[in-house]
């Protein structure tokens, strides 16, 4: 990037990476968490159920909401208790928020991609077409004010309280059985895509298909649909996608930081003590750390795998695809926020942080990632 350009983007876009990043309150240090349940002899004791979204898999997804239920019991003494479920048991997999907003469930763990039709501000808390990677979409939700926006919109929208609680970092594109060589062949494609990215295809010419977790393998086997997308290599080959389809696409542009989300109803979450709250805003904030790193750590074994003893076909996306699916994700964008001023409010300041960071990672992260890469 040439140098004055990259100094123009930061100097424009200072007041982004510099907001109110104190105020979130989702961190807390050993001496804060220690001090909210110092005191716990009059806590009460609390047990609750928490739908998810996800098969009842220890070592996948559902990892995170355990996670987030070990350390709350931990650091309470066991007085405030969540027992998460699995999706189907309390809630279908795709519908809770539903039953988190009506308070039927206090708590759930989901993404947010998944209620798109309910309000398009649910997409900024998974994470745009195009946006932000994990690192850029944490900074930008602890730092840059994105929390606080996010969190005031739920609570008017759905009578609920919203936390990041994992990530998947940039995602894959997912798999196919046919070749896709330029956007023509996107036509006419059924693929299992949810949320923004499903209307981003839609105007490519794909026909988006919204299954829960349990059905895509058997979609994509039978027929039923021609392409499905989910995380990456660790939790495809747990899947076993690729013994469904053999074409695996890359990149996830429409996941480059796809944050998971605990929902939890505001009712609920104020009748807590206060150290309760606190003691969960730490759970999640774990949580978030683990899931990232975990993905991190175990994605190259799975796509070596995958690749080496599965027969995989790794396929880049084209860059007519890339190109038009940037466009029209950003004309989507713009349309909705022509109508919608919840989603332009938080677009806005959303576009402004994108930019600068995007600018400081292009410079420094890119150029190393690209040496790196090359010395191998």
């Amino acid at each position: 990037m040439d140098r004055r350009r990259f100094l123009g983007l930061a100097a424009t876009s200072a007041a982004a990476l510099g907001v109110a990043g104190c105020e979130q309150a989702a961190l807390m240090s050993p001496v804060q968490v220690e001090s909210a349940v110092a005191d716990g002899a009059g806590l009460p004791t609390i047990e609750w159920e928490m739908a998810t979204s996800w098969p009842p898999d220890p070592n996948s997804i559902f990892w995170s909401a355990q996670l987030v239920a070990a350390r709350v019991a931990a650091m309470t003494d066991g007085k405030f208790v969540i027992q998460p479920r699995a999706a189907g048991e309390l809630a279908p997999g795709l519908e809770v928020l539903d039953v988190v907003e009506a308070g039927t469930v206090p708590i759930g763990h989901t993404v947010s991609h998944y209620y798109a039709q309910r309000g398009a501000v649910t997409a900024f808390g998974a994470g745009l077409p195009f946006g932000l990677t994990a690192r850029q979409q944490n900074a930008w939700l602890y730092e840059g004010g994105g929390l606080n926006m996010l969190q005031e919109a739920y609570a008017a929208r759905f009578n609920i309280i919203q936390f990041p609680a994992g990530n998947s970092g940039v995602q894959m594109g997912g798999w196919f059985n046919k070749e896709i060589n330029s956007v023509a062949d996107l036509a006419g494609l059924k693929m299992r895509v949810p949320g923004f990215a499903g209307q981003v295809l839609e105007r490519l010419g794909v026909i988006p298909q919204m299954l829960p977790v349990g059905e895509i393998f058997e979609g994509l086997k039978s027929g039923a649909i021609d392409a499905a997308e989910w995380v990456g290599p660790y939790e495809d080959e747990r899947l076993k996608l690729h013994e469904a389809a053999a074409l695996y696409y890359y990149p996830g542009w429409w996941d480059p930081g796809s944050s998971v989300e605990i929902f939890v109803n505001l009712d609920k979450w104020n009748g807590l003590p206060e150290q309760y709250r606190e003691v969960f805003k730490a759970a999640a904030a774990e949580a978030n750390l683990r899931v990232m790193a975990r993905y991190d750590a175990r994605n190259p074994a799975a796509l070596t795998r995958l690749v080496n003893d599965a027969g995989v076909t790794l396929q880049p996306f084209p860059d007519d695809v890339m190109k038009a699916a940037e466009e029209a994700a950003f004309e989507l964008y713009g349309e909705i926020a022509s109508k919608d001023a919840e989603f332009a409010s938080i677009f806005g300041e959303w576009s402004a942080f994108r930019a600068a960071i995007q600018s400081w990672h292009g410079l420094a992260e890119r150029a190393y990632l690209q040496y790196v890469g090359q010395s191998r």
